[in-house]
């Protein structure tokens, strides 16, 4: 969803709800990876029901990554493909259902925003590749060596990725082909039902997810502790999760790390932009210098926890009616729409660095006790209550624009002097001048070793002199030490060249500065509302009933949004019809706004899709005939496609943050133009262009297979078999594309073997139907069993710092302390190990290498007072919240206990110095527990280790780094 900024912004206001993914890695053995067994149990002793994949979040990063090499071609990226599925699966272990959803045709709302994104992404292309052969050409002049250009062909157009290209049919067919392969082959498989919602389906990945979710809820049979995990990196997964109100709802999505390197699409080095890029020396190879990194981690967004921290953050004490958990979440939700969203422009006011959702938060607050009830009920919004907010924040807006301004000029500044400083930096550290400075050597030459240092410092001091003598002679003083001190035969070069260094600096210095964007609306002065409908809208500054038409478009605007997350598609034809949002004060009178929506209405068909949101670049993924309307200057529609187009910055600093000045497309001029070449479409663009149903899977070895392969007899393809196959309720039909049993299903890619001796079933399935009138409840079900909690009070503490859960999803454990007699037990029974020398013993019944000073240090030893404030080991290591100790001349060892009591080891500093917690390499010996642990559990366990060591552990903070202390053999009481 476009909310910029709101999953960081959540995971720092609310960071116990993030919790590491722990993911058994696969081990090579004589040349073969051997990859874990995902029918065992799951390492994050969760064991999942139903794992739902936003197929988009997937075929993005697969085919057009971005910090690595690219797929050389097609079949790399199907590759790709397979292996992030199996990843993915291989960490969740889902035991029920496994729901694989691509984009099919969205709602006419969002296509605006994938036209917006498409005519970007063209438009970006281009001007990439122009730049790429004019920096080429640059290069090539200067006898600069580079690889060899890549064929105009082989550039990848991600506007593919879009329903109906023959792009996605080819993906299907491959999808189809991975399903049935998997079924026949992998252990962890053969039990699980797998739905594939290939893009002829219409509706959003994530959306048509969710109507699946929703309508197996409503079931009398449904089971309402059903564990769900959802694939995804969109934040408004976040909030459709919320929306179902099921107990557990996971959502596991990739951990961004910034600053990633990514290769130079010129030389394939990694370091520099394309801009920066000076080629190949001549010494290198043309092979490109790819980045070898690791894998990206994955983490879980546990939303029970999150219901948790909204709990806490909704309360309103002392209401004159019933508290609602579920009503007021639901509210929350339909704030959220309010800072950005798929389908709505945001409202100028608010921005969520600004602390936007607080601040509706507090004027929600207000308007539930004044008015006496929710915003929103099961996707249906109260007007009246709407109005209350959004008249508040009206009368804000004013100081809102003038702080933003504030801020922004402050932040100018101070990035201004941080330049200023660094560019004095590097003249300080500018190389040597004169006699002094360096010189490169030739090919040939190689450096003679230096006999006599004294000997060979006089002979060039000499040299130096001497020269320079011949050439002053008659000149005055000042020339000669000039002279002296300039680079042999370069002259007058030398200075030139430094002078135009400094201009250089000067010229970076106003190259880099942060100009104020060209603003004509200037929001933080008087009269900002005038110049903004004038230069936004260009309507008269005297239209007023302008304004108010807006904000009752935009109120019913979010009313859809909100219908859409709740209820499914209220309409496939509604869309707001501008480029920007109104301002707060302007929604008057929206009570009165008539809330219905079209019934009736269809989706686009696929090609016809294409045509509605494509540039003309992208005019090889549509029929032939059609193409010619996006390109011809004769087409009735030609005014769809512009070949440039303007983005209004709007206030903001970079291109991608500006409005795209795209026309509206009319689809009933569209659908006209397009009537007479319908008869023109060959076989295969016919199969492309309807629309399809969802297709269920399963092995031999589920229960109801039997009835299934019944189904095989048939012939009526339009014959619907309403089913319940193992809690999840359908209608049946038979499938064209199946495969009989012990038949052979070839491979669509030369890499892979076929399928042979086929033992799946597959058939098309169909959500249950319901009645148009049917309102899904938005509440929890009966019988749902909320998970154990998992925050405690401190928690909530906003300055407690950021920290998160260390590793997995267990239920928080219990402090566990040991008296003074059993502390001297433990310290008696270890001691004889520790003295000795001969190996680390490691809690988790591992065993280590002999530490750096020969023994293990006493663990349960404490320093004395004087040790207070001294350094740490190598690197810092583990302090913990508010204290601990370390293991000199290597990492910090930590301890904590699971929640049967064991204690869990960790060995490594780096996880400690950057605060995210051990990393699953340091677990030992496969020792899974149960993931909700916390680090609260490490802080609690750690802060008990004495005053002293909390005394030290200020110094070194939560991670690592200065203060604390060095270990001693000193015994005091722990509290693992």
């Amino acid at each position: 969803m476009g909310v910029p900024a709101f999953f960081r912004w959540l995971s720092r206001k609310y960071p116990s709800v993030i919790a590491d993914c722990v993911e058994q890695q696969p081990v090579e053995v004589d040349g073969v990876m051997i990859y874990p067994n995902s029918a065992e149990s799951n390492p994050n002793n969760v064991e999942f029901d139903n794992l739902y994949l936003d197929m988009n979040g997937i075929i993005h990063p697969c085919t057009h990554p971005e910090n690595k090499p690219a797929p050389k071609n097609e079949e790399e990226m199907m590759i790709a493909i397979f292996e992030c599925i199996d990843r993915l699966f291989r960490i969740v272990r889902p035991r029920k259902v496994l729901y694989m959803a691509i984009d099919g045709v969205a709602p006419r709302a969002k296509m605006n925003q994938q036209r917006s994104r498409r005519f970007r992404a063209s438009k970006e292309t281009a001007e990439k590749l122009e730049e790429i052969s004019r920096i080429r050409d640059d290069l090539r002049a200067r006898g600069i060596s580079l690889p060899p250009e890549k064929p105009k062909g082989e550039h990848f157009d991600s506007n593919c990725i879009t329903p109906g290209t023959p792009f996605m049919a080819r993906l299907s067919e491959c999808l189809h082909f991975y399903i049935h392969e998997k079924l026949n082959s992998d252990p962890g498989w053969k039990n699980i039902k797998v739905i594939l919602s290939d893009a002829n389906v219409p509706g959003e990945g994530e959306h048509k997810i969710m109507d699946y979710i929703r309508k197996q809820r409503a079931q009398p049979d449904h089971d309402p502790n059903t564990q769900h995990v959802l694939c995804g990196a969109d934040a408004d997964l976040i909030m459709l999760g919320l929306a179902t109100h099921e107990p557990n709802f996971t959502i596991i999505r990739e951990e961004f790390k910034p600053n990633q390197p990514r290769p130079c699409e010129i030389c394939g080095q990694v370091g520099h932009e394309v801009k920066d890029c000076a080629g190949i020396a001549h010494d290198q190879t043309n092979e490109a210098d790819i980045p070898i990194g690791s894998e990206p981690n994955f983490i879980f967004v546990r939303l029970c926890v999150l219901r948790e921290y909204l709990e806490k953050e909704l309360q309103m004490p002392n209401l004159p009616f019933q508290y609602d958990l579920d009503r007021a979440i639901d509210d929350w939700v339909f704030m959220c729409f309010f800072v950005g969203n798929d389908f709505l422009p945001h409202l100028p006011s608010l921005e969520i660095r600004e602390g936007a959702i607080d601040r509706l938060v507090t004027l929600y607050k207000k308007a539930v006790y004044k008015t006496g009830g929710w915003l929103t009920d099961s996707g249906n919004v109260s007007l009246e209550r709407v109005q209350l907010i959004m008249t508040e924040l009206g009368e804000a807006e004013d100081s809102i624009f003038k702080k933003r301004q504030e801020t922004e000029k402050y932040f100018r500044e101070r990035n201004k002097k941080n330049r200023r400083r660094e560019r004095m930096t590097r003249s300080f550290q500018r190389p040597s001048r004169g006699q002094f400075a360096p010189q490169a050597l030739g090919r040939n030459q190689h450096v003679n070793p230096v006999q006599n240092a004294r000997q060979e410092a006089y002979q060039m001091r000499m040299q130096g002199v001497s020269a320079a003598e011949r050439q002053v002679r008659g000149v005055d003083p000042n020339a000669a030490l000039n002279s002296m001190l300039r680079p042999e035969g370069q002259g007058n070069q030398a200075q030139g060249q430094w002078g135009q260094r400094g201009n250089q600096d000067r010229n970076d210095e106003d190259s880099n500065s942060e100009p104020e964007p060209d603003d004509e609306v200037r929001l933080w002065e008087d009269g900002f509302k005038d110049r903004y409908y004038s230069s936004k809208f260009g309507v008269e500054v005297s239209n007023i009933a302008f304004r108010h038409k807006l904000g009752l478009e935009y109120v019913l605007g979010l009313c859809w949004v909100l219908k859409y997350y709740y209820q499914g598609c209220a309409s496939w034809k509604w869309y707001f019809p501008h480029h920007y949002a109104p301002f707060a004060s302007d929604f008057v009178n929206i009570t009165a706004l008539n809330k219905e929506f079209e019934k009736g209405t269809q989706p686009f068909r696929p090609l016809e899709q294409l045509m509605g949101v494509f540039p003309a670049a992208s005019s090889s993924h549509v029929p032939e005939p059609w193409a010619e309307l996006m390109s011809d200057p004769h087409s009735e529609i030609i005014d769809f496609y512009p070949t440039d187009f303007k983005i209004d910055l709007n206030g903001k600093k970079f291109a991608w943050q500006g409005v795209a000045l795209l026309p509206f497309v009319d689809e009933a001029r569209l659908f006209h133009a397009l009537e007479p070449y319908y008869e023109k479409l060959t076989k295969e663009e016919v199969k492309r262009n309807v629309r399809g149903d969802d297709r269920l899977y399963v092995s031999n070895y589920h229960p109801h297979s039997n009835f299934l392969n019944i189904l095989y007899e048939s012939d009526n393809f339009d014959q619907e078999f309403e089913r319940v196959i193992e809690g999840v309720k359908g209608r049946l039909l038979l499938a064209r594309d199946r495969v009989n049993y012990g038949g052979c299903l070839r491979s669509p890619l030369r890499s892979l073997t076929n399928v042979t001796g086929n033992s799946v079933v597959c058939v098309r399935f169909r959500d249950p139907a319901y009645d148009d009138k049917f309102i899904f409840p938005a509440r929890r079900l009966p019988g749902a069993i909320d998970p154990p909690r998992v925050l405690k009070p401190e928690d909530y503490d906003p300055n407690r710092g950021q920290w998160r859960p260390q590793i997995g999803m267990a239920p928080p454990s219990h402090k566990v302390a040991v008296n003074d007699a059993g502390f001297r037990m433990i310290r008696h029974g270890a001691g004889n190990y520790n003295q000795r020398g001969s190996y680390n013993h490691n809690p988790q019944n591992g065993y280590s290498s002999q530490s750096a000073r020969g023994h293990i240090p006493d663990v349960l030893g404490a320093p004395p007072p004087q040790e207070r404030g001294r350094g740490w080991g190598h690197r810092g290591g583990g302090g913990g919240y508010r204290g601990g100790y370390q293991q000199r001349g290597g990492g910090g060892y930590q301890q904590r206990n699971t929640y049967e009591g064991q204690t869990q080891g960790y060995f490594t500093s780096e996880d400690n110095r950057d605060r995210s917690g051990p990393s699953r390499g340091h677990q030992g010996n496969n020792q899974r527990f149960n993931p909700y642990h916390q680090r609260d559990d490490n802080r609690r366990s750690q802060q008990g280790y004495g005053q002293h060591q909390r005394g030290g552990g200020r110094g070194g903070g939560r991670g690592g780094g200065r203060g604390g202390y060095e270990q001693q053999q000193q015994p005091q009481q722990h509290r693992f």
